[in-house]
C-alpha cells in the first residue's frame, strides 16, 4: 500500500457515523467508522436497524484468495472490475491478493480510484468526453507512477480523444475494442475497421497503441462455443497488429478480455496465444467475483464448469424484519427496492432468526417488492412471526452495493470487524 492510499483509506475510517448510513445503530451516532468497528458490535444484538446488509468477513476472503490463486495459476494478470463495488477498501485488498490493477468504466470511477491511490487503471469503455480527458492527462502528466489504459472503437472517437488531449506531456493509452459481434454493444465490428482506427491513433501524438480487447460477455447467444472463437478472434488480431508492427516501442502488449461468466474460456484461450516480438500481458478483468451471489452469478460461475478449481461464496446477506404477518400465507419484510437489487432475480428468503436461534426460511419465498417491503409468500410449515429477522440471499452485486454506502463485514458468530464505504 502506498502512502497515499493509506492516508486516504485512514481518512474513510475517521469518518462519522450519522444518519447517512442506513442499517447502523443509532446510538453509534458520532463515533468514527474506525471507533465504531473497534467496539467490535454483533450485528443481531449491537443495536443495528433492519433493514441491514451485511458481508460476510470470511467468505468475502475466501473469494479474494480464490481469484488471486486462479490467475495465478493460468499466467494471468488480474484487474477485477471495480464498478462492482465501488469500494476503495476493497480495491486495496484486491491489490494486495495480487490484482495488477482495477477496471472502471467511466470517469468518475476513475476519480475514485485515483482518490485512494490506485495508481492503474484499465477503463474498459470508449472515452470522448473532454473535460474527464483533460483531467486524466493532467493526472498522467503530475504522477510518473499513474498507468491508465482505455478503449477506442472509432476513427471519430480518436479524433474527439485527440483534440481534448492537445498539449498533454503523456500520451493516453489504448487499446482497440473488438466488437463481440453484430448487434452487441461497443466495439469495432471488423478486423478492417480495427485496422482503420489503430492507423488513426498512429497518426496522433496524444494516443498510443497498447493492445486489444473486449467483452466476450456480450457474444450472441453465448454459449462455450461461440465465446471460444470470439475470443481466438481477439488473439488473432494481436497477432495481426504485431505482425504490422503497431506495437513497436512497446514494452509489453495489452490482451483483454474476462468478466464473470467465461474467465474458464479466456484462461484457456489466452493460454494458446503465440509467441509475439514482445510480452504479453494477458488481462482478465472480472469483478463480481468479490461478492460473488446467491442467483445470476451462483448459476453462471465458470467454476460449475471446472469445480476441480475451487469455488465461490455468495458473501451478502439482507437482513430484514418481519413487520406485518396479515394472512397465514402472506407476510411482509421491511426491504424493497430501495435496499435489495432487483434488477436479475428477486431476492432468496435464506435463514429466519428468533430469540438467537438461526433456522432455514422452509415455506417462505420472495414474490415481489414493493419500495420498502418484499412480500413473502408462506406455505403451511412456515414458522413466521413478526418481529423475526429474515435474511435474504441477492443476486448482482453491482445492484446491491450501490444501495448501501457503509456495510458492515460480519464475521460467522455476527461480529462486525469493519465497514466498507461505496462511492456510486
Amino acid at each position: 500500500m502506498t502512502a497515499d492510499s493509506a492516508q486516504s483509506l485512514a481518512r474513510l475510517a475517521a469518518e462519522r457515523v450519522d444518519h447517512r448510513f442506513k442499517g447502523l445503530p443509532p446510538d453509534a451516532d458520532g463515533l468514527t467508522v474506525a471507533e465504531l468497528a473497534g467496539q467490535r458490535r454483533n450485528l443481531f444484538t449491537g443495536g443495528f436497524a433492519t433493514p441491514v446488509l451485511a458481508l460476510s468477513a470470511e467468505r468475502l476472503e475466501h473469494n479474494l484468495k480464490l481469484m488471486e490463486t486462479y490467475a495465478a495459476r493460468h499466467g494471468l494478470a488480474f484487474a477485477p472490475h471495480g464498478k462492482t463495488s465501488m469500494a476503495p477498501q476493497l480495491f486495496q485488498r484486491q491489490i494486495e491478493h495480487g490484482a495488477w490493477g482495477i477496471t472502471l468504466a467511466v470517469p468518475h470511477q476513475v476519480r475514485v480510484a485515483r482518490a485512494f491511490g490506485t495508481r492503474r487503471v484499465f477503463l474498459a469503455n470508449e472515452l470522448v468526453d473532454a473535460a474527464a480527458l483533460r483531467w486524466i492527462a493532467a493526472e498522467l502528466d503530475a504522477d510518473p507512477d499513474f498507468e491508465l489504459v482505455c478503449y477506442v472503437d472509432s476513427v471519430r472517437g480518436v479524433e474527439l480523444m485527440d483534440a481534448a488531449l492537445r498539449g498533454a506531456t503523456r500520451p493516453v493509452d489504448v487499446v482497440v475494442e473488438l466488437a463481440a459481434g453484430e448487434g452487441a454493444r461497443t466495439g469495432v465490428r471488423t478486423e478492417a475497421e480495427c485496422a482503420a482506427v489503430a492507423d488513426a491513433v498512429a497518426g496522433t501524438r496524444t494516443l498510443r497503441l497498447v493492445g486489444v480487447a473486449g467483452y466476450e460477455g456480450e457474444v450472441p447467444k453465448a454459449d462455450t462455443e461461440r465465446v471460444t472463437a470470439w475470443l481466438r478472434r481477439l488473439v488473432a488480431l494481436t497477432a495481426d497488429f504485431d505482425k504490422a508492427g503497431r506495437f513497436t516501442g512497446l514494452d509489453e502488449i495489452v490482451v483483454s478480455a474476462g468478466g464473470s461468466a467465461w474467465f474458464d474460456a479466456v484462461a484457456e484461450v489466452f493460454a494458446e496465444i503465440p509467441e509475439l516480438s514482445l510480452p504479453v500481458l494477458k488481462l482478465l478483468r472480472s469483478g463480481a467475483y468479490v461478492s460473488h451471489d446467491d442467483g445470476h452469478y451462483r448459476k453462471l460461475t465458470p467454476f460449475n464448469r471446472v469445480p476441480e478449481e475451487g469455488a465461490l461464496e455468495p458473501a451478502f446477506r439482507l437482513w430484514t424484519q418481519v413487520v406485518s404477518r396479515p394472512s397465514a400465507e402472506q407476510a411482509f419484510v421491511n426491504a424493497g427496492k430501495r435496499d435489495a437489487a432487483y434488477d436479475l432475480d428477486l431476492p432468496f428468503a435464506q435463514v429466519i432468526r428468533r430469540d438467537g436461534a438461526e433456522r432455514p426460511a422452509t415455506g417462505v419465498s420472495v414474490t415481489a417488492l414493493s419500495d420498502q417491503h418484499a412480500w413473502l409468500a408462506t406455505t403451511p410449515e412456515a414458522d413466521l412471526e413478526v418481529g423475526d429477522w429474515v435474511g435474504l440471499g441477492l443476486s448482482h452485486p453491482c445492484t446491491s452495493f450501490d444501495k448501501w454506502q457503509l456495510i458492515p463485514v460480519a464475521e460467522v458468530d455476527g461480529t462486525v470487524v469493519d465497514y466498507v464505504r461505496t462511492f456510486f
